[in-house]
């Protein structure tokens, strides 16, 4: 290809139009669709430089007003970061098992960057358990008295995850 005025113009205008089309990379989808009916949710926080942490896992969500629901033992790592003041995460929606067998299959599925924040209000705490009775209604037998006596007791935390677009906190779904 020949360096002209028309070829110098062209590129320059697409390097400039392009990301502001925001073209989605690996991972990344506007709109979340289909794979909110997934069971499973792959969770990462994001460290001061935006970059992912080397801790990944996979856990049951429900959505609530807006935001998704986790709920995990209160010294694991999902809590920790957001004790220690780390509430950035990425999350990823989509059904690929146990993250460690996954490998990095997770990685292709819609994602989304949000803040996390300790859910301690009684009547969204139950609201919340109510949904996942209803969507995890096959294993809530063993997990829902769990789940329940854990946030009575401080065991579990219910974590409120807040989706971030451009700055600003988007509804989920």
């Amino acid at each position: 290809m020949y360096l002209t005025r028309r070829n110098i113009l062209v590129f320059t205008t697409a390097s400039v139009a392009l990301p502001a089309i925001g073209i989605p990379r690996r991972g990344d989808a506007p709109a979340l669709g289909d794979a909110l009916d997934s069971t499973l949710v792959y969770l990462s926080p994001l460290k001061e430089d935006g970059t992912e942490s080397t801790c990944h896992g996979e856990v049951w969500f429900v959505l609530h007003d807006g935001s998704m629901y986790v709920s995990t033992r209160t010294g694991a790592w999902r809590a920790e970061n957001v004790r220690n003041g780390n509430e950035l995460a990425r999350l990823w929606v989509g059904e690929h098992g146990v993250w460690t067998e996954a490998g990095d299959k997770f990685k292709d599925s819609p994602s989304f960057v949000a803040t996390a924040e300790f859910e301690t209000d009684k009547a969204v705490q139950a609201a919340v358990l109510a949904k996942f009775g209803e969507k995890y209604s096959s294993g809530w037998g063993k997990w829902g008295p769990r789940f329940k006596q854990g946030l009575e007791s401080g065991a579990r935390v219910l974590l409120k995850y807040s989706r971030v677009e451009n700055g600003h906190v988007v509804p989920i779904g």
